[in-house]
């Protein structure tokens, strides 16, 4: 299950540096799926199966808190114990996103798809 950032985010910047994905954004930042991981060029989604350019900007998904990249997220898997944006956040806002439930196996599975391992 991927981790979501609720509306209750106070923007202090504490799980940025926390994510080993670089899955975190600030709120209004354009991102790549390319971002600090081993993808680029055409990929396809390990979510969905679509194609898209992972050095393509995309337009932010939230312009009031930070957020996740969903396809990003592997909850640290194959990194850390459990999801460290969760373990730093000190008003607890990071929490499983119900949405994108997904098995161990499909986020270690996620974590080599984005370091093409």
């Amino acid at each position: 299950m991927a981790i979501k950032i609720t509306e209750d985010c106070i923007n202090c910047d504490a799980c940025v540096s926390e994510c080993p994905n670089n899955a975190i954004y600030e709120p209004d930042a354009e991102w790549s799926y390319s971002d600090n991981t081993g993808l680029s060029g055409m990929v396809k989604l390990p979510s969905s199966g679509a194609e898209v350019d992972a050095d393509a900007m995309n337009e932010p998904m939230s312009d009031e808190f930070y957020f996740i990249i969903t396809d990003k997220c592997t909850e640290c898997k194959g990194f850390h114990d459990e999801p460290q944006c969760a373990s730093v956040c000190p008003v607890d806002c990071c929490v499983p996103d119900e949405d994108h439930v997904e098995s161990e196996e499909a986020l270690l599975s996620k974590k080599a798809w984005l370091y093409n391992e």
